[in-house]
């Protein structure tokens, strides 16, 4: 099998795999421009004419703009407390470490793998003593807590790669440790930044669980706009799919605007 051969069918299995994988966005797209009695069409239709009604209606309803200003404060405030945490612990780690080093990094990333819902009684008891439900800044936390290994992760690595000498050559001018995280590290690290604050954007942005539970009327991001669409009266799809669509568009724009940056602060250091 001739190598130009190989390349050709592994570029049609990634292209059938990211087909696959934005087939969903698409379908969810095209609902958002159906009636309601188009969306639970069956067989499903491909062609049908258009409307805007289901965008019309998931952008006037008088609680969308509320919904939004939560989103943005909780996904962006838990960003910003997440690199600053973030931010001298991956510096530590990468430019000082100790034995126990990786038993702490592995123990951070494996508290991702345990379900939300194993702990969602004693976090709400917490959240209720503290009088922190319905509080978006709580909801922040809540993101903060949740997305920190991540963000330490990400910026672990990229440190990790930072050539030593050019912090040593930081200390040999008598900088600070706040200097040299400051004025020398960040200055070099800005793709490794940019691609751990998009993803956690990207994360308490799109987060569910945690703000269906902690959340009411006062403090609820759009994951919850979206989730009120399914109603006593029954389950609206082309609305609900039209206010899924008007939730991801900022992230989606986001991410196609960052992608370099995200994918340079993702893979330094992968390729040698």
């Amino acid at each position: 099998m001739s190598a130009r051969r190989v390349r050709w069918e592994l570029t049609l299995l990634a292209y059938l795999a990211a087909g696959l994988m934005f087939f969903p966005i698409f379908w969810l797209f095209l609902t958002g421009f159906k009636s309601e009695a188009e969306a639970i069409a069956i067989p499903p239709r491909l062609f049908f004419p258009p409307t805007l009604e289901s965008i019309q209606e998931a952008l006037t309803r008088s609680d969308y703009g509320a919904h939004f200003l939560n989103s943005v404060i909780s996904a962006l405030g838990s960003t910003l407390l997440a690199l600053l945490l973030a931010v001298p612990a991956a510096y530590a780690m990468a430019f000082y470490p100790t034995p126990r080093t990786q038993g702490t990094l592995l123990w951070m990333i494996s508290t991702k793998m345990m379900p939300p819902v194993g702990v969602i009684i004693p976090v709400y008891l917490i959240f209720r003593d503290l009088r922190w439900l319905d509080n978006v800044w709580a909801l922040a936390l809540m993101y903060t807590v949740m997305n920190l290994p991540v963000v330490v992760w990400t910026l672990y690595a990229y440190f990790r790669e930072v050539p030593h000498e050019i912090m040593e050559a930081a200390r040999v001018d008598g900088a600070s440790t706040a200097q040299e995280m400051l004025r020398v590290l960040l200055p070099v690290s800005g793709p490794a930044i940019a691609s751990a604050a998009l993803l956690s954007i990207i994360l308490a942005w799109n987060e569910t669980f945690w703000s269906l539970n902690l959340t009411a009327a006062q403090a609820s991001p759009l994951s919850v706009y979206v989730a009120s669409f399914k109603t006593a009266e029954g389950l609206f799809w082309a609305k609900m799919s039209a206010a899924s669509m008007i939730a991801i568009l900022p992230v989606l724009v986001m991410g196609w605007l960052a992608q370099r940056q995200l994918v340079r602060g993702l893979t330094f250091g992968a390729i040698k």
